[in-house]
């Protein structure tokens, strides 16, 4: 699992840097996929798919100087890989069948639901 160093100065920084592209890169991704779904549904005009593409393409071009500029690439490879592992556990567990009387749920004292 990658840590994020919030030691002291410059390692504090890259860090918190990491965790901020890191999950930039996550949120553009969103509006990516949100882009081309609403192209797929026929939501948005030729005009406005040009410039969402540019618009895009500039915040991701930005993106990578700024992990270069930082010296950060192999960082933010490492944190979305743990991310995309966590994700992938979380869905695992959602698809997962409870057992026979289990009750999904935890009470408010941090036990399973009685």
């Amino acid at each position: 699992m990658t840590t994020i160093d919030v030691g002291d100065g410059d390692d504090a920084r890259q860090g918190l840097v990491t965790l901020v592209v890191t999950v930039v890169e996550l949120l553009l991704e969103a509006l990516e996929r949100e882009a081309v779904r609403r192209m797929e549904s026929d939501g948005l005009s030729d005009d406005e798919i040009e410039r969402l593409g540019r618009q895009l393409a500039t915040i991701e071009d930005e993106i990578d100087q700024l992990k270069r500029d930082e010296g950060i690439e192999d960082g933010v490879a490492d944190l979305r890989g743990d991310l995309d592992g966590l994700v992938a556990d979380a869905i695992e567990r959602l698809d997962e069948k409870p057992a026979a009387g289990h009750r999904p749920g935890y009470s408010v004292f941090g036990g399973e639901d009685e």
